[in-house]
């Protein structure tokens, strides 16, 4: 295992790390009394995103890009630090054309998208001239199990018609959301006798066709977002056939493809910001004195600080590891899924904890405004159910290990110490 990073990759990262500094963060103030006044974006990010561009900081994903794209082609272990930086600020990634759900969508499209749709969908959310949506969650089922989706697709000649209803679809709310990738089941007959995992379809719907009902922009933990987490209604909704992503069937396949970097890429962001509460809090507790010691002397407040850097960093090996894991292919597709279900858990865990921690040393102040961490505690907490509960992940590294023990099943009997064992001991010679 190597976790180094490429002398291209170590230069990308400085140059992420400065440009943040000279021109990102100078904007941070202007971009929330932006959005409170009800003007998104801002109109200062499409300059900062063609800053971005021509310094090379564009698209910094998709190893696999063509000579063509834009984008600087770097794998999975490369662009994970670079997530890392990106994180720390978390309307910042649009700068760089690398935010959620585009990144992911993205992928999708580079893989299974034909020339027509990547020239209609692809290359323009690759120039971030437009941004998308992934719409898969539903509120009537547990789409946690993505068999259970009800949103149905059907074909009716050189059309396919699109009917249900789906929720917490980020990015929806985006003025520049052009595109849904809409998973749905296919309503056909002949599907009946298909197994449960070949039973959805992947449809390219434009967000403006006739049928489809922004409903609302749902709040997380009574924070709104402004790209949105919204409630869809699909209502007889048609486009031309030939807007089906990939194969007929194949929905459920292409999801799990588009999950493994995607969850990398969230939990890297994740880090980062973790990190920025930990500087916060080590630097509040340098500064506030109370009963006649500062914050940093109190033994219990130390141990929250070294709690929380043994957590950060023992995650970012995880994740570090995880990603390696993708770049280099080996592993089969349930090894990967088990390594990519225990870095979601791990992030979701790390936040919540580490961010919890900074919150109680800066008191009252670190439920306001003020400070990044009351939103940054909303993500934790919603980071526990996003992509799927805690308890699916659970249970899909608990199985990888079980069937780890069925294939070794007796291997390690040679050391238990039975009285048997015991007085039987072995001939050396």
């Amino acid at each position: 295992m190597d976790f180094a990073h490429s002398p291209r990759a170590l230069a990308l990262q400085q140059g992420l790390r400065d440009f943040m500094q000279q021109y990102v963060l100078p904007y941070n103030a202007a971009w929330h009394r932006s959005v409170q006044e009800g003007v998104y974006p801002p109109p200062f990010l499409e300059d900062l995103k063609s800053l971005a561009r021509e310094a090379g900081l564009w698209n910094l994903f998709l190893p696999q890009l063509r000579d063509e794209e834009p984008g600087t082609r770097l794998n999975n272990l490369d662009y994970a630090p670079l997530a890392e930086v990106m994180g720390r600020l978390p309307w910042a990634s649009e700068v760089f054309n690398c935010s959620a759900p585009d990144t992911g969508n993205m992928e999708l499209l580079h893989r299974f998208a034909t020339p027509a749709q990547r020239v209609q969908w692809h290359e323009p959310l690759l120039n971030g001239t437009i941004r998308s949506a992934f719409a898969m969650s539903e509120p009537d089922v547990a789409s946690s199990d993505p068999t259970n989706l009800q949103t149905t697709v059907r074909r009716d000649g050189t059309q396919l018609v699109l009917n249900g209803r789906k929720w917490f679809i980020t990015g929806a709310a985006h003025p520049r959301c052009a595109l849904l990738i809409v998973m749905g089941r296919n309503s056909e007959e002949a599907d009946a006798v298909s197994s449960a995992h070949h039973r959805h379809s992947m449809v390219l719907v434009p967000l403006d066709a006739p049928g489809v009902l922004v409903v609302r922009n749902i709040a997380v933990v009574h924070h709104l977002a402004p790209e949105g987490h919204c409630e869809i209604v699909l209502r007889d909704v048609r486009v031309p056939a030939d807007q089906l992503l990939g194969d007929w069937g194949e929905g459920f396949a292409m999801a799990q493809a588009r999950l493994g970097p995607g969850r990398v890429h969230h939990c890297m962001r994740t880090i980062g910001q973790c990190e920025l509460a930990l500087e916060l809090a080590t630097e509040r507790m340098l500064e506030r004195h109370a009963f006649g010691k500062y914050l940093s002397d109190y033994s219990n407040v130390q141990d929250w600080i070294a709690e929380s850097r043994i957590e950060i960093d023992q995650a970012r090996l995880l994740v570090l590891h995880a990603a390696w894991a993708l770049d280099q292919g080996t592993l089969t597709p349930v090894q990967l899924r088990s390594e990519v279900a225990a870095i979601k858990i791990v992030a979701a865990r790390l936040q919540s904890r580490v961010v919890e921690r900074a919150m109680q040393a800066f008191g009252a102040m670190g439920l306001s405004p003020d400070t990044p961490l009351a939103y940054l505690w909303t993500w934790g907490r919603a980071m526990h159910l996003m992509d799927g509960p805690d308890e699916v992940h659970l249970r899909t590294v608990a199985r990888n290990e079980l069937n780890r023990a069925r294939g070794r099943m007796g291997a390690s009997a040679d050391y238990f110490t039975t009285p048997e064992q015991m007085a039987k001991p072995p001939r050396i010679r």
